[in-house]
Protein backbone atom coordinates (compact mmCIF):
# COMPACT_ATOMS: atom_id res chain seq x y z
CA UNK A 1 0.00 0.00 0.00
CA UNK A 2 1.49 3.04 -0.70
CA UNK A 3 0.90 6.56 1.40
CA UNK A 4 1.85 10.09 -0.27
CA UNK A 5 2.94 12.12 2.82
CA UNK A 6 2.85 15.88 3.07
CA UNK A 7 4.65 17.64 5.47
CA UNK A 8 7.05 15.18 5.82
CA UNK A 9 10.35 17.17 6.63
CA UNK A 10 8.28 18.17 10.14
CA UNK A 11 8.58 17.83 13.21
CA UNK A 12 5.67 15.67 13.33
CA UNK A 13 5.42 14.44 9.21
CA UNK A 14 9.55 12.84 9.62
CA UNK A 15 7.87 10.43 12.61
CA UNK A 16 5.27 9.68 10.65
CA UNK A 17 7.42 8.72 7.17
CA UNK A 18 9.54 6.99 9.29
CA UNK A 19 7.31 5.13 11.27
CA UNK A 20 5.05 4.04 8.13
CA UNK A 21 8.63 2.55 6.78
CA UNK A 22 9.14 0.81 9.54
CA UNK A 23 5.79 -1.05 8.68
CA UNK A 24 6.55 -2.01 5.30
CA UNK A 25 4.33 0.95 4.20
CA UNK A 26 5.68 2.52 0.53
CA UNK A 27 5.83 5.94 1.05
CA UNK A 28 6.33 8.82 -1.13
CA UNK A 29 6.65 12.60 0.21
CA UNK A 30 5.34 15.57 -1.30
CA UNK A 31 8.50 18.24 -0.86
CA UNK A 32 9.05 22.28 -2.20
CA UNK A 33 12.87 21.53 -1.76
CA UNK A 34 14.29 18.30 -2.42
CA UNK A 35 17.87 18.59 -0.56
CA UNK A 36 16.04 19.56 2.69
CA UNK A 37 13.86 16.39 2.07
CA UNK A 38 17.28 13.94 1.46
CA UNK A 39 17.09 12.60 4.92
CA UNK A 40 13.26 11.08 4.06
CA UNK A 41 15.38 9.48 1.08
CA UNK A 42 17.85 8.04 2.83
CA UNK A 43 15.21 6.18 5.06
CA UNK A 44 13.63 4.88 2.26
CA UNK A 45 11.00 7.25 1.40
CA UNK A 46 10.57 8.79 -2.28
CA UNK A 47 10.49 11.95 -2.98
CA UNK A 48 8.42 14.20 -5.44
CA UNK A 49 8.53 17.40 -5.93
CA UNK A 50 5.27 19.48 -4.75
CA UNK A 51 4.12 22.61 -3.78
CA UNK A 52 0.52 23.33 -2.12
CA UNK A 53 1.27 27.10 -3.57
CA UNK A 54 1.02 25.77 -7.26
CA UNK A 55 -1.93 23.19 -7.20
CA UNK A 56 -0.68 21.94 -10.75
CA UNK A 57 1.96 20.04 -8.97
CA UNK A 58 -0.54 18.02 -7.03
CA UNK A 59 -2.12 15.58 -9.11
CA UNK A 60 1.07 13.70 -10.60
CA UNK A 61 2.17 13.15 -6.98
CA UNK A 62 -0.52 10.98 -6.34
CA UNK A 63 -0.47 8.87 -8.93
CA UNK A 64 -0.68 4.79 -7.43
CA UNK A 65 -0.97 6.75 -3.49
CA UNK A 66 -3.45 4.60 -1.96
CA UNK A 67 -3.68 7.41 1.41
CA UNK A 68 -2.83 10.70 1.89
CA UNK A 69 -1.40 11.71 5.28
CA UNK A 70 -1.53 15.79 5.28
CA UNK A 71 0.45 16.71 8.36
CA UNK A 72 1.55 19.91 6.26
CA UNK A 73 0.87 23.52 7.64
CA UNK A 74 2.59 27.01 7.01
CA UNK A 75 5.38 28.08 9.12
CA UNK A 76 5.75 31.81 10.62
CA UNK A 77 8.88 32.35 7.74
CA UNK A 78 7.16 31.11 5.07
CA UNK A 79 6.64 33.67 1.85
CA UNK A 80 3.27 32.05 1.82
CA UNK A 81 0.26 33.09 3.62
CA UNK A 82 -1.97 30.56 5.26
CA UNK A 83 -4.80 31.36 2.94
CA UNK A 84 -2.88 30.05 0.85
CA UNK A 85 -1.48 26.92 1.82
CA UNK A 86 -4.05 25.84 4.73
CA UNK A 87 -6.81 26.56 2.21
CA UNK A 88 -6.71 26.96 -1.44
CA UNK A 89 -3.92 24.34 -0.85
CA UNK A 90 -5.80 22.29 0.48
CA UNK A 91 -8.94 22.84 -0.90
CA UNK A 92 -6.90 21.41 -3.88
CA UNK A 93 -5.56 18.90 -2.47
CA UNK A 94 -8.91 17.07 -1.56
CA UNK A 95 -10.32 17.77 -4.83
CA UNK A 96 -7.17 16.00 -6.10
CA UNK A 97 -7.42 13.25 -4.18
CA UNK A 98 -10.82 12.36 -4.93
CA UNK A 99 -10.17 12.43 -8.52
CA UNK A 100 -6.72 9.64 -7.49
CA UNK A 101 -9.45 7.75 -6.02
CA UNK A 102 -7.45 7.59 -2.71
CA UNK A 103 -8.75 5.13 -0.40
CA UNK A 104 -7.94 7.62 2.66
CA UNK A 105 -6.98 10.99 3.45
CA UNK A 106 -5.70 11.77 6.85
CA UNK A 107 -5.66 15.48 8.10
CA UNK A 108 -4.59 17.23 11.55
CA UNK A 109 -5.77 19.80 12.96
CA UNK A 110 -5.76 22.07 16.21
CA UNK A 111 -8.08 20.38 19.30
CA UNK A 112 -11.05 22.64 19.97
CA UNK A 113 -9.95 24.69 16.59
CA UNK A 114 -13.70 25.07 16.08
CA UNK A 115 -14.29 27.26 19.39
CA UNK A 116 -11.14 30.04 18.21
CA UNK A 117 -12.99 31.52 14.89
CA UNK A 118 -11.28 34.08 15.20
CA UNK A 119 -7.58 33.01 14.89
CA UNK A 120 -7.32 32.99 11.05
CA UNK A 121 -5.39 29.88 11.09
CA UNK A 122 -7.40 27.94 13.08
CA UNK A 123 -10.39 28.92 11.42
CA UNK A 124 -8.39 27.87 8.00
CA UNK A 125 -8.36 23.85 9.54
CA UNK A 126 -11.98 23.74 10.74
CA UNK A 127 -13.06 24.87 7.37
CA UNK A 128 -11.09 22.38 5.74
CA UNK A 129 -12.51 19.73 8.45
CA UNK A 130 -15.98 20.76 7.49
CA UNK A 131 -14.80 20.22 3.50
CA UNK A 132 -13.24 17.03 3.86
CA UNK A 133 -16.38 15.72 5.77
CA UNK A 134 -18.36 16.88 3.01
CA UNK A 135 -15.65 15.53 -0.05
CA UNK A 136 -17.29 11.70 0.21
CA UNK A 137 -13.65 10.31 1.05
CA UNK A 138 -12.76 8.27 3.81
CA UNK A 139 -11.48 10.27 6.27
CA UNK A 140 -9.68 10.12 9.50
CA UNK A 141 -8.92 14.15 11.32
CA UNK A 142 -6.59 14.36 14.36
CA UNK A 143 -7.08 17.07 16.50
CA UNK A 144 -3.92 18.23 18.28
CA UNK A 145 -2.70 19.73 21.49
CA UNK A 146 1.08 19.83 21.80
CA UNK A 147 4.33 17.28 21.35
CA UNK A 148 7.19 17.26 24.06
CA UNK A 149 9.81 18.60 21.05
CA UNK A 150 8.16 21.85 21.32
CA UNK A 151 8.98 21.90 24.85
CA UNK A 152 12.80 21.96 24.64
CA UNK A 153 12.65 25.23 23.01
CA UNK A 154 10.35 27.26 24.79
CA UNK A 155 11.67 25.86 28.24
CA UNK A 156 14.63 23.37 28.59
CA UNK A 157 17.08 24.95 26.03
CA UNK A 158 16.46 28.63 28.46
CA UNK A 159 16.17 27.21 31.53
CA UNK A 160 19.87 25.48 30.68
CA UNK A 161 21.06 28.42 29.40
CA UNK A 162 19.90 30.71 31.87
CA UNK A 163 17.22 32.64 29.49
CA UNK A 164 14.12 33.88 30.12
CA UNK A 165 11.59 31.82 29.80
CA UNK A 166 8.49 34.01 28.26
CA UNK A 167 4.90 32.74 29.48
CA UNK A 168 1.79 34.31 28.52
CA UNK A 169 -0.28 35.54 31.65
CA UNK A 170 -3.26 33.33 31.34
CA UNK A 171 -2.28 30.74 29.75
CA UNK A 172 -4.28 27.23 30.25
CA UNK A 173 -2.47 23.30 30.51
CA UNK A 174 -2.01 21.71 27.58
CA UNK A 175 -2.00 17.56 26.85
CA UNK A 176 1.42 17.16 25.00
CA UNK A 177 2.41 13.78 23.28
CA UNK A 178 5.54 12.56 22.15
CA UNK A 179 5.74 12.70 18.55
CA UNK A 180 6.96 9.05 18.16
CA UNK A 181 3.31 7.97 19.86
CA UNK A 182 1.63 10.06 17.77
CA UNK A 183 2.94 8.81 14.41
CA UNK A 184 2.36 5.20 15.93
CA UNK A 185 -1.20 6.19 16.55
CA UNK A 186 -1.27 7.44 12.95
CA UNK A 187 0.02 4.39 11.47
CA UNK A 188 -2.02 2.09 13.17
CA UNK A 189 -5.56 3.77 12.14
CA UNK A 190 -4.47 3.06 8.56
CA UNK A 191 -6.36 -0.60 8.80
CA UNK A 192 -8.52 -0.04 11.09
CA UNK A 193 -12.44 0.47 9.69
CA UNK A 194 -13.32 2.02 13.27
CA UNK A 195 -11.12 5.11 12.17
CA UNK A 196 -12.69 5.68 8.85
CA UNK A 197 -15.19 9.16 9.04
CA UNK A 198 -14.12 9.70 12.57
CA UNK A 199 -12.21 12.81 14.51
CA UNK A 200 -9.85 12.18 17.14
CA UNK A 201 -8.10 13.93 19.47
CA UNK A 202 -4.41 13.14 19.56
CA UNK A 203 -3.27 14.19 22.97
CA UNK A 204 -1.18 12.62 26.02
CA UNK A 205 -2.45 11.56 28.90
CA UNK A 206 -2.76 14.12 30.88
CA UNK A 207 -2.42 18.03 30.85
CA UNK A 208 0.38 20.55 31.70
CA UNK A 209 0.53 23.96 33.07
CA UNK A 210 3.71 26.23 32.01
CA UNK A 211 4.70 26.34 35.52
CA UNK A 212 4.69 22.52 36.15
CA UNK A 213 6.78 22.36 33.12
CA UNK A 214 9.08 24.82 34.68
CA UNK A 215 9.28 22.98 37.72
CA UNK A 216 10.45 19.57 35.95
CA UNK A 217 12.99 21.70 34.22
CA UNK A 218 14.33 23.06 37.46
CA UNK A 219 14.54 19.90 39.45
CA UNK A 220 16.36 17.96 36.41
CA UNK A 221 18.86 20.73 35.14
CA UNK A 222 19.73 21.73 38.83
CA UNK A 223 18.66 25.31 37.00
CA UNK A 224 16.67 28.26 38.45
CA UNK A 225 14.23 29.90 35.65
CA UNK A 226 13.83 33.46 35.01
CA UNK A 227 10.33 33.74 34.00
CA UNK A 228 8.27 36.67 32.42
CA UNK A 229 4.85 36.95 31.85
CA UNK A 230 3.57 38.85 28.37
CA UNK A 231 0.78 40.81 28.84
CA UNK A 232 -2.02 39.75 26.29
CA UNK A 233 -2.70 43.83 25.27
CA UNK A 234 1.18 43.58 24.27
CA UNK A 235 1.23 40.35 22.24
CA UNK A 236 -2.44 41.90 20.67
CA UNK A 237 -0.41 45.02 19.84
CA UNK A 238 2.39 43.70 18.15
CA UNK A 239 -0.09 41.15 16.41
CA UNK A 240 -1.80 43.96 14.86
CA UNK A 241 1.63 45.26 13.57
CA UNK A 242 2.61 42.59 12.05
CA UNK A 243 -0.91 42.66 10.00
CA UNK A 244 -0.06 46.01 8.25
CA UNK A 245 2.70 43.98 5.91
CA UNK A 246 1.83 40.82 4.08
CA UNK A 247 5.29 39.37 4.32
CA UNK A 248 4.74 38.85 8.26
CA UNK A 249 1.11 37.74 8.11
CA UNK A 250 2.29 34.51 9.52
CA UNK A 251 4.02 35.61 11.84
CA UNK A 252 0.89 37.81 13.22
CA UNK A 253 -1.11 34.47 12.56
CA UNK A 254 1.12 32.54 15.77
CA UNK A 255 1.28 35.65 17.66
CA UNK A 256 -2.30 35.56 17.63
CA UNK A 257 -2.62 32.05 18.15
CA UNK A 258 -0.51 32.03 21.25
CA UNK A 259 -2.59 34.91 22.70
CA UNK A 260 -5.51 32.75 22.79
CA UNK A 261 -4.02 29.59 23.40
CA UNK A 262 -5.67 29.57 26.67
CA UNK A 263 -9.08 29.07 24.84
CA UNK A 264 -7.98 26.29 22.73
CA UNK A 265 -6.98 23.62 24.99
CA UNK A 266 -10.45 22.70 27.19
CA UNK A 267 -9.08 19.62 29.54
CA UNK A 268 -13.48 19.23 30.08
CA UNK A 269 -14.29 19.30 26.25
CA UNK A 270 -11.86 16.49 24.76
CA UNK A 271 -13.36 13.70 23.14
CA UNK A 272 -13.04 10.06 24.57
CA UNK A 273 -9.10 8.90 24.06
CA UNK A 274 -8.47 6.72 20.64
CA UNK A 275 -8.92 2.89 21.43
CA UNK A 276 -5.24 1.78 19.75
CA UNK A 277 -3.29 4.94 21.13
CA UNK A 278 -0.43 3.77 23.34
CA UNK A 279 1.84 6.19 25.19
CA UNK A 280 5.14 4.51 25.68
CA UNK A 281 6.66 7.78 27.16
CA UNK A 282 5.65 10.64 29.75
CA UNK A 283 6.57 14.13 29.25
CA UNK A 284 8.97 13.66 32.77
CA UNK A 285 10.63 10.67 30.86
CA UNK A 286 10.92 12.83 27.97
CA UNK A 287 12.28 15.50 30.03
CA UNK A 288 14.50 12.98 32.56
CA UNK A 289 16.27 11.65 28.66
CA UNK A 290 16.85 14.85 27.03
CA UNK A 291 18.47 16.59 30.67
CA UNK A 292 20.96 13.28 31.20
CA UNK A 293 21.73 13.78 27.54
CA UNK A 294 22.49 17.22 27.27
CA UNK A 295 24.49 16.90 31.18
CA UNK A 296 26.18 14.42 30.29
CA UNK A 297 27.37 16.23 26.74
CA UNK A 298 28.48 19.18 29.00
CA UNK A 299 30.37 17.41 32.02
CA UNK A 300 32.37 15.65 29.07
CA UNK A 301 33.21 18.86 27.74
CA UNK A 302 34.27 20.36 30.58
CA UNK A 303 36.62 17.35 31.44
CA UNK A 304 38.10 17.97 28.18
CA UNK A 305 38.91 21.45 28.65
CA UNK A 306 40.10 20.70 31.88
CA UNK A 307 42.38 18.02 30.38
CA UNK A 308 44.10 20.59 28.11
CA UNK A 309 44.45 23.10 30.73
CA UNK A 310 46.29 20.50 32.72
CA UNK A 311 48.35 19.50 29.31
CA UNK A 312 49.03 23.40 28.77
CA UNK A 313 50.33 23.66 32.66
CA UNK A 314 52.46 20.65 32.55
CA UNK A 315 53.91 21.95 28.98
Amino acid sequence: MSLLVLGGTGTLGRQIVKQALDEGYQVKCLVRNLRRGAFLKDWGADLVYGDLSIPSTIPLALKGVSIVIDAATVRPTDSYTSETIDWKGKLALIEAAKLAKVKKFIFFSVLNASQNSTISLLELKTRIEQKLKKSNLNYTIFQCSGFFQGIINQFAIPILEQQTVWLMGNSSPVAYLDTQDAARTVIKSLDKNSSLNKTFALIGDRFWTSEEIIDICKRLSGKEAKVSYIPSIFLGFLGQFFRFFEFTWNIADRLQFAELNSAVVNPKSVEAKIPWQETNLTLEQYLQEYFGKILKKLKETNYQQSQKVNDISFL
